[in-house]
C-alpha cells in the first residue's frame, strides 16, 4: 500500500508540472524557465509537438493514468497493479526517447523536462523494486 501511495504523490507532482506546461503550450505564452535559453528551445522545438498536440498533454495523460492506477492498486486491485506497470514502462521508453533528442538532435535541455525525467526514472526505480505478489503473499 506504501508502495503505490509514494507512486501516486511522484505522479501528481508529474501531473501538475506536465499540465502547467500543456497550459502554457496552448495559451502561446513562455514557460518560466529561469533565463535558460535551451528550455525554450526545446519546449519550442518541433519535437514538442505531435500531430498539433503538445507532448507535455500526453505526458499529463500519462501522469493522470499512473496515479489512478496506483491509487486502485493501493485499494487491492490485481488489474490496476499490471495496468500501472505498463503505464510506467511506457512513459520510461518515451523519456529515454526525448532525453535522446535533447542530447543528441537538438543539442540543449529542459530543465521541466529533466525533472519530469527523474520523476519517471523515480516510478520505473519504484515498479522495478516492487515485492512481487509471491513475495508478499507467502
Amino acid at each position: 500500500m506504501i508502495f503505490y501511495c509514494a507512486a501516486a504523490l511522484i505522479a501528481l507532482a508529474g501531473l501538475l508540472e506536465a499540465t502547467y506546461l500543456t497550459v502554457i503550450f496552448l495559451s502561446g505564452e513562455t514557460a518560466v524557465c529561469g533565463g535558460s535559453a535551451d528550455c525554450s528551445k526545446v519546449l519550442g522545438s518541433s519535437y514538442a509537438k505531435i500531430a498539433g498536440i503538445p507532448v507535455s498533454a500526453l505526458g499529463a495523460l500519462g501522469y493522470f493514468s499512473a496515479f489512478a492506477f496506483a491509487v486502485f492498486a493501493a485499494y487491492n486491485y490485481a488489474r490496476a497493479r499490471t495496468f500501472f506497470s505498463w503505464t510506467v514502462i511506457t512513459m520510461f521508453l518515451v523519456t529515454l526517447w526525448l532525453l535522446f533528442v535533447q542530447a543528441f538532435r537538438l543539442h540543449a535541455f529542459c530543465r521541466y523536462c529533466l525533472f519530469s525525467a527523474a520523476l519517471v526514472f523515480l516510478l520505473m526505480g519504484l515498479t522495478v523494486s516492487r515485492p512481487s505478489s509471491a513475495q508478499r503473499n507467502p
